[in-house]
């Protein structure tokens, strides 16, 4: 249903960085890489997660409500994925933990621009 989620950044060499380390292990690199944007993934057919400088030429910054979901695979994953980001410089926005009992898995990180990131697992 999602082709890609869009993330204004104001560095794209290091938001390429910081997403295709932290992402790598799912299969993620850069796909297309233009000068104010690149598209990060698995492939062209799968969700992506886009990084660009505004199109508009004013500062990014991070919508309040906005956050990307990127699914871990287990519960060790997502505390993976999160101890990842901060090693990479994200900051901590909820360390791991079950948030619904018996349902919800997450943890929750800004990266480096504040753009808000959860890894989670159901069940």
């Amino acid at each position: 249903m999602i082709g890609y989620v869009t993330l204004g950044v104001s560095d794209m060499d290091r938001a390429k960085a910081f997403y295709t380390s932290l992402l790598g292990d799912l299969g993620a690199k850069v796909l297309m890489n233009m000068e104010r944007i690149a598209f990060i993934g698995k492939d062209m057919g799968s969700p992506m997660l886009a990084v660009c400088t505004p199109f508009n030429g004013e500062p990014n910054h991070p919508g309040n409500g906005n956050m990307v979901a990127i699914p871990a695979g287990s519960k060790e994953a997502v505390d993976a994925f999160y101890h990842k980001a901060i090693e990479l410089g994200a900051t901590c926005d909820g360390e791991p933990g079950q948030r619904i009992p018996d349902m919800f898995y997450g943890a929750y990180v800004r990266d480096p621009d504040g753009n808000k990131v959860a890894f989670f697992e159901f069940g």
